[in-house]
């Protein structure tokens, strides 16, 4: 995975509080070590904490831009990590869903993992898809009209999803392949 990456631009999104700790490092330590460019995405610059196992504090990391500052044009990939309060403020927060959608809108490959695909039925692109979550969030995607799964990653058209952390060598190893592959056209679907 040396350089696979290579001049590609990833945004990873960052919640105001309460990300995954692992599921946000491993995915932007893997795509990194593949060349990438990564900037972490949030609702406000600054430094904020992540969640071990949803209600253990975690460290703390830094918001670079802010989706004020972004579009999905300034990129090529997107990976949404999970954390249950975490994927729940950015599922609330409309920039963040719009920011979402609009790499789907742009049949750009996004991975995301755990409690992150809540995002996706917020952002109504999970019509038509197969996909997996975490268990939980399995009524949520079907009831947006999405085939739910329990698988340990799942690929469909550029979008990349994972249950939880235990998946997560599956999920980085296929977000670094699907990365690579670029853009996928049947993405752009209409709803």
């Amino acid at each position: 995975m040396a350089n696979e990456l290579q001049g590609r631009r990833v945004a990873i999104l960052l919640a105001p509080a309460g990300t995954e700790q692992v599921e946000f490092t491993e995915p932007k330590k893997a795509v990194e070590e593949a060349g990438a460019s990564v900037d972490v995405i949030g609702v406000e610059a600054g430094e904020v904490q992540t969640m071990n196992h949803d209600v253990e504090p975690g460290d703390t990391f830094t918001v670079e831009k802010t989706f004020s500052e972004v579009s999905a044009d300034d990129y090529d990939a997107l990976i949404v990590p999970g954390g249950c309060v975490g994927a729940d403020k950015l599922r609330a927060n409309e920039e963040a869903v719009s920011f979402i959608r609009s790499f789907f809108e742009q049949a750009k490959p996004v991975g995301v993992i755990c409690h992150g695909p809540w995002t996706l039925v917020e952002a109504d692109v999970v019509r038509g898809r197969r996909l997996t979550s975490y268990w939980s969030v399995a009524t949520d995607i079907r009831n947006a009209g999405g085939e739910w799964v329990d698988e340990e990653v799942v690929t469909d058209q550029g979008l990349v999803t994972s249950r939880y952390p235990g998946d997560l060598e599956a999920f980085c190893s296929k977000i670094v392949e699907e990365f690579a592959e670029g853009k996928h056209a049947a993405q752009a679907r209409s709803a």
